[in-house]
């Protein structure tokens, strides 16, 4: 058996870090048993979807580095769900309703009032032949509702054990729509059979899915004569540092705005990978690391917490560790050379960072003249150019021997004078790159 997964992102909103966690654990675990990912477009809902979300879910998954083996739409393939609805008409699996969205609501209002759960009462299977023709005669098309067992529907799920929904206390789904439209739990079932995911893995929010889904599974296996029922795997959601729900309409948690912040993709992948694990978060820069060390037996149940601070530390310590090699192509558009991204690497929380010290070393600057007396004797021992890392040691000594300027009285002006900064890279480092006719003119306090 070839492992098969998938990811089923509607084209009708910006995909955020609560659908990427999903996405990603599915790519992760496809990858750590050689499967195969595929990326299904849930298009069925033709008003809302939109080809600029789809391309914009696409690019958020290609800079992720969440390659996909094969892909389709849902709406290519209406005319095997018209197949299968008929097939289950036949079977007496679908039946139809004809309450309109009023009288749902006005049943379900009163079923609470009683203290009774608000599940559908089956009312449609009821309904006399004279009753269907003044339904018809009003007008009113007919919404499909799938017929349940009304029984305990169980299950191994692979992160929260045994599971047992009884849908006795589920109301039957309604499949299709009125217009005829398809809702998402029919196609997403027969897809899931035809195409042969053998692990579902999503959100712990579809439990109660899970057990509907199976039984619509089982009906069209059991008719159809064909297919498998796939395993399921339901991880916690993801929650705020404060404790509260993440809304996926928080621009700031979309990854196309996290893109555009300047976050790495790495730093992402690295937090969502082990967020609700038994593994510690670390910067890793490799996908494959990741896949690797990945296994649904070290998940756990309780809600992971999404702290972008979290992510931001994250994101810099990933930095820090970038070879030049890895970011050539960015920092070349930047103007940054390999000794400069070297040097300052280590400072910086986004690459783009990595400009604004450029101008620092680069160009030209304002100098913060702290000690002038200090500054000024440090002129005439500037070494000559080449300067190298030991060309710092070198000057500080002689400049401290002179003055007798020691530790923070003699550093912090020197840093002031050649960088304008308080704080930032060895200045061992900088220096250099700095280069002697600079330095000394910093010193004098001139702007250079």
């Amino acid at each position: 058996m070839t492992v098969t997964v998938r990811f089923a992102p509607s084209p009708t909103g910006k995909l955020h870090v609560g659908n990427i966690r999903a996405a990603l654990w599915n790519w992760l675990f496809a990858r750590s048993r050689g499967g195969k990912f595929i990326l299904r477009i849930d298009d069925t809902d033709r008003e809302r979807s939109t080809k600029e979300f789809e391309d914009g879910l696409r690019r958020d998954l290609t800079w992720l580095g969440l390659n996909w083996d094969d892909t389709f739409h849902q709406s290519a393939r209406f005319a095997d769900y018209d197949k299968v609805a008929d097939l289950f008409r036949r079977e007496g699996l679908l039946y139809p309703c004809y309450e309109t969205a009023d009288e749902l609501e006005r049943k379900r209002r009163l079923q609470r009032a009683r203290g009774l759960p608000p599940v559908y009462d089956r009312a449609a299977l009821r309904y006399t032949d004279e009753q269907v023709k003044a339904f018809e005669a009003e007008g009113r098309k007919p919404h499909w509702r799938f017929k349940l067992s009304q029984s305990p529907v169980k299950w191994n799920d692979l992160i929260r054990g045994e599971t047992i929904v009884d849908t006795v206390h589920v109301s039957d789904p309604v499949l299709i729509r009125e217009d005829g439209m398809y809702l998402y739990t029919l196609p997403s079932c027969i897809d899931d059979i035809d195409v042969g995911i053998t692990h579902v893995i999503r959100g712990e929010d579809h439990v109660t899915n899970a057990a509907v889904q199976i039984e619509i599974m089982e009906a069209l296996i059991r008719t159809r004569s064909s297919g498998a029922l796939p395993a399921f795997a339901h991880h916690s959601l993801l929650i705020g540092a404060d404790g509260q729900g993440l809304s996926k309409r928080l621009g700031s948690l979309s990854i196309e705005a996290m893109r555009e912040d300047g976050l790495e993709p790495s730093s992402i992948t690295s937090l969502l990978a082990r967020l609700g694990t038994a593994e510690p978060v670390v910067p890793e820069r490799s996908l494959s690391a990741l896949a690797a060390s990945f296994d649904l037996d070290k998940v756990g149940r309780a809600p992971a917490r999404f702290d972008p601070a979290e992510l931001e530390a994250l994101n810099a310590k990933i930095l820090h560790e970038t070879p030049y090699e890895e970011v050539a192509d960015r920092l070349e558009k930047l103007g940054v050379s390999k000794a400069l991204w070297e040097a300052v690497k280590g400072n910086i929380t986004r690459l783009k960072d990595v400009a604004q010290w450029r101008e620092i070393i680069e160009g030209a600057i304002e100098p913060v003249i702290e000690d002038k007396a200090l500054t000024e004797a440090g002129v005439a021992l500037v070494p000559a150019d080449p300067l190298s890392e030991k060309s710092w040691s070198d000057f500080t000594s002689a400049l401290s021997a002179k003055t007798g300027a020691k530790g923070k009285k003699l550093f912090m002006p020197l840093r002031l004078a050649l960088t304008g900064r308080a704080n930032g890279p060895e200045m061992a480092h900088v220096f250099p790159l700095i280069g002697a006719e600079k330095a000394r003119a910093r010193l004098r306090g001139e702007r250079a």
